[in-house]
Order: C-alpha cells, then structure tokens, then sequence
C-alpha cells in the first residue's frame, strides 16, 4: 500500500503510533511531505529512524529547508570559530523562535558522524513527487505551488514556491491529478478533500492529530 503523511514536527512517538496502526511493512511505501522538524523535541531521532528506512521517501517543507540553511551556518561557526554574519544571527533567531529550538538542541547533542549525516538527509530531500495509484495520479507537495500555470514543469519552480503559497481545496491546482498537501492545519482537524485536491496536516505539531491516507483504498488513519 501507499501511504501519505505530513507535519510531523518532531513527533517521532506518533509517528510509530501510526506505523503500527496502519501496520507498515517492508511491502508499503511511505510519503512523508514536508515539516519533519521543529516544534516536536525528537527531531533528530525522527530523523535518524527515517534515514534508514528505505521505503519512506521525504519532500520537504519550509521548516526542513530552512533548518539546512541554519544548521550548516552552525557547523561553518564550530569549525572556523570566526564570528557569525549579523544576517545570519537575525535568522537563526527567528527561526529558534519559530519551532527550531528544539531541532538545535536535538542536532547539538549529535556526533560529529550523526550531525552529517543528518545534513546529507535534509540536503536530499526533493520538492515534490509524482506518482500514479491505482490509476489516479497524484502530486505530492508541502504547501502548494506558487503561481502555478499549467502544463508548467514543476522543475522550474523554485523551492520557495512550494512553501509559499497555501494550497486550496476549493479548486484543482493540476488538471486530471490530485495534489496532495500538508503545511496548513485543516479547520475539522481530519483529511479534508476538495476538487483535485487533498489536505492532510491535521495539526499534529500543535497538538491535534497526526493524519495518515492510504492512496489504494482512501482510507484514513489518525493517531
């Protein structure tokens, strides 16, 4: 089976709660799409057991992204002890004060090994992903596509794109698929379904609900 997730903001208990209920074997795939950091205090052991699992298959989200940048800017600090750029510092705060205390803490606390390879792991994580189930194709992404036209290559957006812009379910983003989206809690708290489209950041990383669908069957899972 195909099974599709999102914001899990460091909620890695709840992310096993979820394996074990849709009972996940080496036979399903996975789709994690976006918002693995920040917020949560597991972090780095949600992303340590992610790592290995090679059929779980990450797209980011801006919490992730951003961590790439704020996190390799702490390395370069550690590792050439010259003082930090005063741009730098600005966001690095904000992003402390936005969710990221706990990512820095988790990353802090890493060897030099783990610390790498957590980078290469958020370093690789693509945008977006395409696929086909059961017939019906789909485009997974964190938040929506920014200034969307159609028939447009997804390659030529920019990451910011993906991140921006809030996807709607009142209307279909891409003719003849369904764009699947986290990013933005939905209002009942459960997987919402709009017209060529679907919502399933059900608002685990402020406490609600962690959302899981089954791409085959439809069905919903919550934790």
């Amino acid at each position: 089976m195909t099974y599709v997730m999102s914001d899990l903001h460091g909620n890695y208990q709840k992310f096993l709660k979820m394996l074990e209920e849709i009972r996940f074997s080496d036979n399903d795939i996975m789709y994690v799409i976006g918002d693995i950091l920040d917020y949560g205090d597991e972090s780095m052991e949600l992303i340590a057991d992610l790592s290995v699992r090679l059929n779980v298959y990450p797209v980011a989200g801006e919490h992730d992204f951003l961590a790439v940048r704020m996190l390799k800017g702490f390395e370069n600090m550690l590792k050439s002890g010259a003082a930090p750029d005063p741009e730098y510092i600005a966001e690095m705060t904000q992003w402390v004060q936005d969710g990221g205390q706990s990512t820095l803490e988790g990353y802090r606390a890493l060897d030099e090994e783990q610390r790498e390879g957590v980078l290469e792991y958020l370093e690789e994580m693509t945008l977006f992903e395409e696929l086909e189930v059961g017939g019906e194709e789909y485009v997974l992404v964190h938040a929506g596509i920014a200034d969307y036209e159609a028939g447009s290559d997804l390659e030529d957006y920019l990451p910011e794109d993906f991140f921006s812009e809030p996807l709607s379910a009142d209307y279909p983003l891409i003719e003849g698929k369904t764009v699947v989206a986290g990013h933005q809690p939905t209002k009942s708290g459960k997987i919402e379904r709009g017209e060529g489209s679907i919502l399933i950041d059900c608002g685990a990383g402020e406490g609600g609900a962690l959302g899981c669908l089954c791409l085959e069957t439809g069905k919903e899972y919550y934790v």
